[in-house]
């Protein structure tokens, strides 16, 4: 009887944090369907009387945001492109290449996870000033396709293979791009789901560089369009919620369609 009420109470418990982590998604997922009056009443509603799905109409009309849509897409996945290339090629030297001081080098690496990202603003901006990348797509793309994090998670994960693995293929006349495009590449499709899924998530919810690099509405990201929309049409709050809705719908998807990748990749490597 015990065990059954502490299970009962475990379970409430779980229900109210899941409850109080939802909410804010259901609200905004609730509010782009309303009208402005209902949102602004009091109390305010909970549950649309009707669904005015004009408002994602009027929401793409509001600013070119599905022009801002596609750069964002087009943005993040470049560099999550870049970002799996780089971690592959630098985990793959740090493990299965033998070169003079590889832990300096190494350690090197790991000390740019320490440095305060507001740190390296400033010199990323001139450097891509200088070359001529201001409101271009190098400018949004170039600066973060090497992650320090990447190489730690793919070495570390490149590290569980045994040894033998890399003598038998170099024994069979395999090369060291053919060696892990065709053999550690494959294997390792769990971890590089996960790396490429939140490599995906920061380069798509970044706002402070697209805003310091791009100039015109063209060339900005969904994220800044959809603080533009702070001022559209005097606040409109239905506005706002729709946009919300739109941004956040492809995390929403990449998560369910890639949960149990994320799951196998995060423990893969845990027990040899």
């Amino acid at each position: 009887m015990k065990r059954r009420v502490r299970r009962v109470a475990y379970l409430a418990l779980l229900a109210a944090v899941a409850a109080i982590v939802l909410f804010p998604l259901y609200y905004a997922i609730a509010g782009s369907l309303m009208s402005d009056a209902a949102l602004v009443a009091f109390p305010p509603a909970l549950f649309p009387t009707e669904f005015n799905w004009r408002n994602y109409q009027r929401v793409m009309e509001a600013f070119p945001l599905l022009r801002q849509y596609g750069n964002s897409m087009f943005v993040s996945l470049s560099i999550v492109a870049g970002v799996l290339l780089t971690s592959v090629l630098a985990a793959y030297a740090f493990v299965f290449i033998a070169f003079p001081y590889k832990r300096v080098v190494f350690a090197a690496f790991m000390t740019t996870m320490m440095i305060p990202v507001e740190s390296l603003i400033i010199p990323k901006y001139l450097l891509v000033a200088d070359l001529g990348w201001i409101d271009r797509y190098p400018g949004l793309v170039v600066p973060f396709i090497a992650s320090g994090f990447g190489t730690f998670l793919m070495r570390q994960f490149f590290l569980t293979f045994p040894a033998e693995l890399h003598e038998a293929a170099k024994i069979d006349g395999c090369g060291h791009l053919r060696f892990a495009w065709t053999i550690l590449v494959p294997l390792s499709k769990h971890a590089l789901g996960v790396l490429a899924l939140y490599t995906f998530i920061a380069a798509y919810n970044q706002f402070f560089w697209p805003l310091l690099v791009t100039n015109t509405p063209q060339m900005q990201t969904l994220q800044i369009g959809l603080a533009s929309l702070d001022t559209a049409e005097a606040r409109a709050p239905s506005l706002i919620f729709a946009g919300v809705v739109v941004a956040v719908a492809p995390m929403l998807l990449l998560f369910y369609l890639f949960q149990r990748n994320i799951v196998r990749g995060l423990t893969a490597g845990a027990v040899k």
